[in-house]
């Protein structure tokens, strides 16, 4: 099915009705009717697009996970020409806790979205967990890249560390119903990076 004069295309309109209801009320929640009818297509352009709700769930969840690295990237360029240099160990994990904030400050909220989606797909061996495993590997691989920038002795540890306080974090947002929790997980996770460089070592977190 084409898409109408400067209307998105059926797989585009799925894929934003599956972003809109997964994130507001589940993924299992929200049938294969609710989808198409959200999306205002018919329900053969699901199965012709994407071949099934799951193959959409891991469709929706690849372009979060997109979406994520772009926008993180561009906070990172955005740090860099405010310190006329390479953003600094600090500004490259606050730059995630300020991603979580803004999806905190969505209407709905329902904590983060990766780890919703791992509950709803109990396999371990499903595509959703190996996506999922794949977007922590990499936050974890850009902190320990900052916390080794910051000089310190163990940045796998260090951003195993600071990945844990984010968890809390968006826990804690989720049940506070503020993003309190995320701004003091994201102050304990920048005095772990000071503390984890060894004293008299010439770099620093906060260069």
């Amino acid at each position: 099915m084409r898409g109408t004069p400067g209307r998105p295309l059926p797989a585009e309109r799925l894929l934003e009705a599956a972003a809109a209801l997964f994130d507001r009320e589940g993924i299992r929640a929200v049938g294969v009717d609710r989808l198409v009818a959200e999306a205002d297509v018919a329900r053969a352009s699901l199965y012709q697009n994407f071949g099934s709700k799951d193959a959409l769930v891991l469709a929706w969840l690849t372009k979060q996970d997109e979406l994520d690295r772009a926008t993180y990237d561009r906070a990172l360029r955005a740090a860099a020409r405010s310190a006329g240099g390479p953003a600094d160990p600090a500004a490259r994990v606050r730059a995630f806790f300020d991603l979580a904030v803004t999806s905190t400050r969505r209407r709905h909220y329902r904590g983060c979205l990766y780890v919703n989606a791992l509950t709803e797909f109990p396999d371990d061996d499903h595509s959703v967990h190996l996506l999922v495993g794949e977007h922590r590997r990499w936050m974890r691989e850009e902190i320990a890249d900052a916390a080794a920038m910051a000089g310190a002795a163990d940045p796998a540890e260090v951003a195993r560390s600071i990945q844990l306080l984010y968890d809390g974090g968006l826990v804690g947002a989720k049940t506070a119903r503020s993003v309190e929790p995320i701004r003091l997980a994201e102050r304990l996770a920048i005095g772990l990076l000071d503390a984890a460089v060894p004293s008299g070592s010439t770099a620093s977190a906060t260069v």
